[in-house]
């Protein structure tokens, strides 16, 4: 994985930092079997008014059905191929069953063609293996973390992200999250070992609005742009700042705590995000 800058021959691309790809080792034909149609709105609802602004256009994509559960336990599958997700910054890798089932699954750094992943109790602690933390040595980095048992994978699965098992206490595990979080986990959750691939992703530059277009996302006008009328941050002579920072509903933002004090999984937070 790696980054180049490319030439600026265009004001487009005088900025502009992409992947190079060398991680991905097919063409653009993803397994048909594992593809799903993706609706998109446009930030409208059924009545056609618009409830999400800033949404719409995009290039066409589909879906990839992602295995974030794991749970084909003691039978081993091949990687087949390394590939590109349009839905996802990680990249995701196709994997079959020795009883021929093809799944897709995020593919972990250093994960190769080839390569024999597994999931279940006593499985070794190798890159792309899924265990529980119960049986995971302590220190290892971690993605793709289950919050419950057998909800499937919901923390660290974006472009480089990765937790580490620092301990583990009764039936909790201690896990420490991208955020800087310190969490308990119950240590019937599985997680995947390694980190998850496309780590460049965060140096990346887009060069040109029209990519962002690309993804899907309408320019936004900013607050103290806007007249007061439309937003608290908006009018003023000249160009105002527009007082404390706020949301277009009135909510302060930047810096303000928005988590509930009573919400009940408060107490399984052992130490909060650093900022």
């Amino acid at each position: 994985m790696a980054v180049k800058k490319i030439r600026p021959v265009t004001p487009g691309q005088r900025r502009k930092i992409v992947n190079t790809f060398d991680d991905i080792t097919t063409s653009n034909n993803p397994e048909k079997s594992l593809l799903r149609p993706q609706k998109r709105s446009g930030g409208r609802n059924n009545t056609g008014k618009m409830t999400m602004r800033n949404l719409g256009g995009g290039h066409k994509k589909r879906y990839r059905v992602i295995d974030f559960h794991r749970e084909k336990e003691g039978i081993e599958a091949t990687v087949k191929t390394i590939e590109y997700d349009p839905n996802r910054t990680a990249r995701i890798a196709l994997v079959v069953y020795k009883d021929g089932e093809k799944r897709y699954i995020v593919a972990p750094n250093g994960l190769k063609v080839g390569q024999s992943v597994a999931s279940g109790r006593g499985v070794a602690p190798e890159i792309g293996n899924t265990l529980y933390l119960s049986e995971i040595p302590l220190g290892t980095v971690i993605h793709n973390v289950e919050l419950q048992p057998n909800q499937g994978a919901v923390l660290a699965r974006s472009a480089g992200a990765y937790a580490q098992l620092t301990s583990r206490d009764g039936k909790y595990a201690i896990v420490k999250l991208p955020s800087g979080e310190t969490r308990m986990v119950l240590v019937t959750c599985r997680a995947t070992i390694g980190a998850v691939s496309n780590s460049d992703h965060a140096l990346e530059i887009s060069g040109k609005a029209g990519r962002t277009r690309w993804q899907g996302r309408r320019p936004r006008v900013r607050g103290v742009a806007m007249n007061p009328v439309d937003h608290p941050m908006g009018g003023g002579e000249g160009r105002s700042s527009g007082g404390h920072p706020r949301s277009r509903k009135g909510l302060l933002a930047k810096g303000y705590k928005t988590r509930s004090k009573k919400k009940a999984s408060n107490k399984y937070i052992v130490e909060r995000r650093k900022k």
